[in-house]
């Protein structure tokens, strides 16, 4: 019911993750230009007394002139860690980076992590309450019951920004979301149904006050805890918050409460609800098993009890995932963007209803090919929309920010929703949401890659990630002590990871006839390439590739790009039809900019660039892009003039007469390419827009560009991704992570880098 999965990993990948280079998950990066000692004049002393005037003039000006409208304090005091428990608040500090992360990653909201070293409710409050004219919205998190339903209210009341704890209302929101279409298939109406909650904390009784406003009968709802049914003059374990909830009924037992209910909303333990109990329930029931990590119930034990039920969990490896990411971003992005006063029922309602709505709507191709078909339609196995489902940002934002509105808590109505819709799509990189479909795709249709460095620690953290993360089985070609290095990083089985060493493997005869079939009208003897086959393990591993014992292939760590490839094409040849480039792709929060050929043709033709400009293109696409395609030089349209341009004016040629279905232009410099302000000097240009696909005139200005951006500049760096090889294969850096590597083998197993 949370952002939780089920990936797995080790412990030291993940205290790798979270201490590799700059410690930690977040970092603050100025807005405005900071080079000169007039841009430090103006951000600081003496032009900060301008708009220090300005605010306290008029308050409301803080949102036009600091970052306050657009930012969220994420606080705790590390009472209840995720499933932890009570460890207090300076060990939930990785927990409130990563929920800071989350805002920005799905809603473009700057977020700054709070740990409070107290669980006296009222220091909290106090503590709290004091930063209201720094935050614009304020989400509690990992906070214990009953304290936390104090704090919140209390909150509420004193601040005048919207106060969430999200693990209360969080859950409640896409639990409700998922039961109105669980009501709807099932030919139910909310005001009709019978609903037993088991458990009672924060998310239990958040959950069943949500769904009592939206139309369920309190009559109708039973609550139960460790003691049983929460019912009117029961005295033990009771206080005001269960008291609320108290039913007038003659049941005392989880299993009396379930005779004939429609409805189990689980936020309890593993295993609370048995299959003799489930069978008692109502025809076509409906279950929401959210404990995590394991469900009250697993699909599979309900499904095999009452193959008529509808069933959801907190998990992804199941459908209909509970998931909390689905609604908090997009709840404080509508909340912020109407400088709303509160989160109150009717934001919490519309979000419900919209995420609902979503997902009746007909499922993007993108979507639905990443979960292997989960989540093609409608139905009883898709009441919920898939956490990376780009329109979420849209449609539940949208539908927040209106209810703000309507219910007189909006500050700054919007006037036009319309164009407000469209700066929510355009708000956010598509890339983002395509890279996490393709994890999701490869979870789907997991295949088999060859890790080719397999005694490298990078290499073998890798593909441990990659096997625990359900993405697919690695490959491994190393010598005889891999498993003892796999045992080295923790790794419990390592016997379980598939191994080839050419030293005894059963295949080398028939790769050195395959490779000697290729190598002999090139100058090679058989002996050598026994040579090769038993001592070079890009030789031996492309070979595996080739004879179909993996699905794609991953190298590069231990020897430059250029030698990596070289051994590569030895053995596997470019697609037909297709010229060979690398890709690097440059990933910002809003844009994308995907620049080619930065690793294989030193001095392409003039059919090689057009062909590097489709292939890149389909690239663009293919991660969310509509492609608007320059070919770069230091001339733009002729000015000035050179003896190297026109190979790049016959490749627009060239694409003219193909008929292209995306914009191209060139020659052009950078400047003209990618600034508006530049581009509008040359009208004629063909582009709509700043261009997003960066071809370049040679290797050298590629190559040189694309490290260059990844040393200095501040967007994410993906690739170089090789394109247009007959089998998927990927050549990293020397210096690729383990994230990066693991990145790379999703995306060749998943068909994007192709």
């Amino acid at each position: 019911m949370t952002e939780e999965s089920n990936v797995q990993f080790s412990d030291r990948e993940a205290l790798l993750f979270h201490s590799e280079g700059r410690p930690g998950k977040i970092e603050i990066v100025a807005t405005k230009p900071m080079a000169t000692q007039r841009d430090l004049s103006l951000a600081y002393s003496p032009g900060v007394a301008v708009p220090v005037r300005a605010i306290a003039a008029d308050p409301a000006t803080a949102y036009d002139y600091t970052a306050k409208g657009n930012l969220v304090a994420v606080i705790s005091n590390g009472t209840a860690i995720l499933g932890l428990g009570n460890l207090g608040a300076l060990a939930s500090k990785p927990v409130m980076e990563g929920k800071a992360v989350l805002f920005k990653r799905f809603a473009d909201v700057d977020s700054i992590d709070i740990e409070l070293a107290t669980e006296d409710p009222e220091a909290f409050i106090n503590a709290v309450a004091l930063m209201e004219p720094t935050f614009g919205g304020i989400n509690l998190e990992d906070i214990k019951a009953p304290e936390c339903f104090i704090i919140e209210q209390a909150l509420k009341e004193r601040m005048k920004i919207p106060v969430m704890h999200d693990d209360q209302h969080g859950t409640a929101i896409i639990s409700a979301a998922g039961l109105i279409n669980a009501v709807f298939l099932t030919g139910r109406e909310l005001k009709d149904v019978k609903v037993v909650v088991n458990g009672a904390g924060a998310a239990a009784i958040a959950c069943t006050a949500l769904i009592k406003a939206m139309g369920v009968r309190p009559d109708n709802v039973i609550m139960c805890d460790r003691s049983g049914v929460i019912y009117q003059g029961r005295e033990q374990g009771m206080d005001q918050w269960k008291s609320a909830h108290a039913t007038k009924t003659d049941a005392r037992t989880l299993e009396d409460a379930l005779d004939g209910a429609d409805i189990f909303l689980g936020l309890s333990a593993a295993g609370a609800l048995t299959p003799a109990f489930l069978k008692k329930m109502a025809k076509n029931p409906i279950i929401f098993a959210m404990a995590n990590p394991d469900p009250e119930i697993t699909p599979p034990d309900a499904k095999a009890v009452r193959p008529d039920c509808i069933i959801a969990t907190g998990r992804s490896d199941y459908p209909n995932q509970v998931n909390n990411v689905l609604g908090f971003p997009f709840i404080f992005r509508g909340a912020l963007d109407v400088r709303a006063t509160a989160i109150n029922e009717e934001m919490k309602i519309a979000a419900a209803y919209a995420i609902a709505e979503l997902a009746r709507q007909q499922v993007p191709e993108e979507v639905a090919a990443a979960y292997g078909g989960r989540t093609s339609a409608f139905g009883r196995d898709y009441i919920i929309p898939a956490p990376f489902d780009p329109r979420l940002m849209e449609i539940v934002s949208a539908a927040v920010a209106q209810a703000a509105m309507d219910s007189g808590v909006a500050t700054r109505p919007i006037l036009d929703m319309d164009a407000y819709r469209h700066s929510l799509r355009s708000r956010l990189n598509p890339t983002t949401s395509v890279l996490g479909l393709a994890y999701e795709g490869a979870r789907a249709h997991p295949k088999r890659v060859v890790f080719a460095e397999g005694e490298e620690e990078v290499v073998l953290r890798a593909a441990i990630a990659f096997r625990d993360g359900g993405y697919g089985i690695p490959v491994l070609v190393g010598r005889d002590d891999v498993h003892a290095r796999l045992s080295a990083l923790g790794v419990d089985n390592p016997e379980s990871f598939e191994v080839h060493n050419s030293r005894n493997s059963p295949l080398v005869p028939a790769m050195v006839d395959k490779l000697y079939e290729r190598l002999q009208r090139r100058g090679y003897l058989r002996r050598e390439c026994e040579r090769l086959v038993n001592q070079d393990r890009n030789i031996f591993a492309s070979l595996l590739l080739k004879m179909g014992e993996a699905d794609a292939m991953i190298t590069g760590v231990t020897r430059t790009y250029a030698q990596s490839i070289r051994d590569v094409r030895r053995v596997i040849d470019p697609a037909a039809g297709r010229t060979p480039f690398g890709v690097h792709v440059l990933v910002g929060q809003s844009h994308t900019i995907f620049m080619a050929d930065t690793t294989v043709n030193e001095r392409p033709t003039s059919e090689e660039l057009a062909d590097i400009a489709e292939g890149t293109a389909a690239v663009a696409r293919a991660m969310g892009h509509e492609p608007r395609v320059a070919f770069l030089s230091y001339s733009t349209f002729g000015n000035p003039p050179g003896n190297w341009l026109n190979p790049l004016r016959e490749a627009v040629e060239i694409l003219e007469k193909r008929g292209v279905g995306f914009e191209f232009e060139g020659e052009m410099a950078p400047d003209v390419a990618l600034n508006p302000k530049v581009m509008a000097n040359y009208p004629f240009s063909r582009l709509s827009g700043p261009a997003n696909v960066l071809i370049m005139p040679g290797l050298q200005s590629a190559n040189i560009s694309a490290k260059l951006l990844r040393e200095l500049a501040g967007d994410a760096v993906i690739g170089p991704m090789l394109i247009g090889m007959e089998k998927p294969v990927q050549i990293a850096t020397m210096s690729s992570t383990a994230s990066e590597l693991v990145t790379l083998a999703v995306l060749a197993a998943g068909g994007i880098a192709r």
